[in-house]
């Protein structure tokens, strides 16, 4: 029997809205050539030892420069896709946040490309990812 290797990744992001009711994406870069041009939230990988809610900082500011403060786990979800050479499950924790400050920047050589607020109406035919997809449903 040929098993596939296996890859478990365990990532924190921030449901991010300001006073005008947008919700901050960012833009996934060439760096992740399958969802280029996609949509997401900030947001990443835990490092070794990391409490996810000092990840969703962290990752939150890498990607875009703001931020904030995580207050309740929004929902936990979980993916498979065995499509590819690994078998690959994430579980992502969405947390509810307050915009605590920072300048809005990209992120400069990284998964994402561009950051963004958007108003409800304008994500109708926006690329999202499945998470982003599910955190629209969620804030709105």
């Amino acid at each position: 029997m040929n098993e596939k290797p296996q890859y478990t990744r365990v990532s924190a992001y921030g449901l991010i809205t300001d006073n005008q009711n947008r919700i901050l994406l960012c833009r996934i870069s060439k760096a992740l050539p399958r969802w280029q041009g996609y949509w997401t939230l900030p947001g990443g990988g835990l490092d070794f030892g990391e409490d996810p809610r000092d990840a969703v900082v962290r990752e939150v500011e890498e990607e875009t420069g703001v931020t904030i403060k995580p207050t309740t786990v929004a929902t936990i979800s979980s993916i498979y896709d065995c499509s590819q050479e690994t078998d690959f499950h994430g579980i992502r924790i969405l947390y509810h946040t307050q915009l605590m400050g920072g300048e809005l920047r990209y992120e400069a050589e990284g998964t994402t490309d561009k950051c963004q607020w958007w108003p409800r109406q304008a994500l109708d035919g926006l690329d999202l990812v499945d998470i982003t997809q599910l955190a629209v449903q969620i804030v709105f």
